[in-house]
């Protein structure tokens, strides 16, 4: 008889692949589409920044339809990286493997904070992470708020750690001939930083403090470090669910 719940090596493994991580992130663009859409007429059409950049640069050279060919590149892309990943090993998607899947998300998002602020804190003699974690934020009603949240977690991690970490890592490889640890290093301080200097940009930026970038940088790392061991399913929710938390702390 199979048991309902992996055992935790194969739940590690499996929950990694394509076909349950990047399904598992898929809702996420949805919900945040969907409010990001209902919400319009209310806020104005704010969005996340990471969001706005990616499909202005796709704008700037498709024109106005730019923003729907970018978030549907983005279903098809993981729709058929999630089928290929079936068909290379076949069997039946599991409910439980993406209950855990949250599960581990929500506890993740739990006591990311506290790590990331009490790195911080060592660095920089700071004890307001929250504060500087939630930035912008604090300025829109929770609605507005929790949906940044969500493309927050989807898109960020999108562009700065599937995207920029990439292209960094083929940087280092191809144009600069590095050795992996070199090449490795310049991709994880090189997306963590660019991750950071992104939330002063744009009208909507924060205004820039040490204290902020380094607590940004701090969790830019462990972003990295939790994407290329958890996958980018997990890794976008538990980046979304920290800043909703915060979001319905502030109230």
């Amino acid at each position: 008889m199979t048991p309902a719940v992996p055992t935790p090596s194969g739940y590690y493994r499996v929950s990694r692949a394509p076909r349950y991580s990047l399904l598992f992130a898929l809702p996420l663009l949805v919900l945040y589409e969907l409010l990001a859409a209902g919400l319009q007429s209310s806020n104005g059409g704010i969005r996340n920044g990471a969001d706005v950049m990616l499909k202005s640069l796709v704008s700037s050279i498709a024109g106005p339809e730019g923003p729907r060919i970018v978030s549907a590149a983005i279903v098809v892309t993981m729709l058929g990286l999630a089928w290929r990943d079936a068909r290379r090993n076949p069997g039946s998607l599991r409910a439980s493997v993406f209950t855990w899947m949250m599960v581990e998300s929500i506890v993740l998002a739990a006591v990311f904070g506290a790590i990331v602020g009490l790195v911080t804190a060592q660095l920089v003699n700071v004890v307001t992470a929250p504060g500087l974690a939630i930035g912008t934020l604090d300025r829109f009603g929770v609605p507005t708020a929790v949906t940044l949240s969500l493309g927050a977690g989807l898109y960020e991690e999108l562009v700065f750690r599937v995207i920029l970490v990439s292209a960094l890592i083929g940087i280092g490889k191809h144009v600069l001939k590095w050795g992996p640890v070199a090449t490795a290093t310049l991709a994880v301080l090189g997306g963590a930083a660019v991750f950071s200097l992104v939330h002063y940009v744009g009208p909507l930026g924060d205004t820039f403090t040490l204290q902020s970038f380094v607590f940004r940088m701090v969790a830019g790392l462990a972003f990295s470090g939790l994407y290329v061991t958890r996958g980018f399913g997990i890794t976008a929710w538990t980046h979304a669910l920290y800043d909703i938390f915060l979001v319905l702390a502030r109230g």
